[in-house]
């Protein structure tokens, strides 16, 4: 099972979430450890960055053998696009 990394900004945003949708997304985050490729992930265009939809947020991760890093997570249609920007710049979702 590999390691899951989830950097402050991601820790910050999961904090505020009504009790239902953080179940939901951390379920979906602690799931990645298991299957870091689930069928309805979908890879960043132009990165090695994977997004994942929970209900209407998503999350844009990374993985290797040992590691899932979360990087960023976000309400859909609402910043997530600017976050995604800063830490992964040449990156598009495949739509």
């Amino acid at each position: 099972m590999r390691t899951l990394i989830c950097n402050e900004a991601a820790l910050k945003e999961l904090s505020k979430l009504p009790a239902k949708q953080y179940r939901q997304v951390v379920s979906a985050i602690f799931d990645l450890r298991k299957d870091a490729l689930p069928r309805y992930s979908k890879q960043l265009y132009g990165s090695t960055h994977l997004r994942i939809a929970v209900g209407e947020y998503r999350v844009i991760y990374r993985f290797d053998d040992s590691s899932v890093a979360v990087l960023v997570f976000g309400k859909r249609n609402y910043g997530s696009h600017q976050a995604m920007k800063k830490c992964c710049p040449n990156a598009e979702s495949k739509a």
